[in-house]
């Protein structure tokens, strides 16, 4: 994903990423882009990030930082 240029639904991403029981967390965020880190299942290493500003991925975050608040 990094440097790609192909569309993708980035919710879906974070939604099958935290299915499978791994991490993502926000690392920029403004009022419309957002930033996300993907992390191994431990939370410690990053395994790709992405920059995307879908109004659905900003609603689907809304005030979260991580997987792992709350929804």
């Amino acid at each position: 994903m990094t440097g790609s240029h192909e569309t993708f639904d980035a919710t879906a991403i974070l939604r099958r990423w935290e299915a499978s029981g791994a991490v993502w967390r926000v690392l920029r965020r403004s009022a419309d882009q957002v930033t996300i880190g993907l992390y191994e299942c431990t939370g410690g290493q990053e395994v790709d990030r992405f920059t995307a500003t879908d109004p659905a991925l900003l609603r689907f975050l809304g005030d979260r930082s991580s997987s792992e608040d709350l929804a």
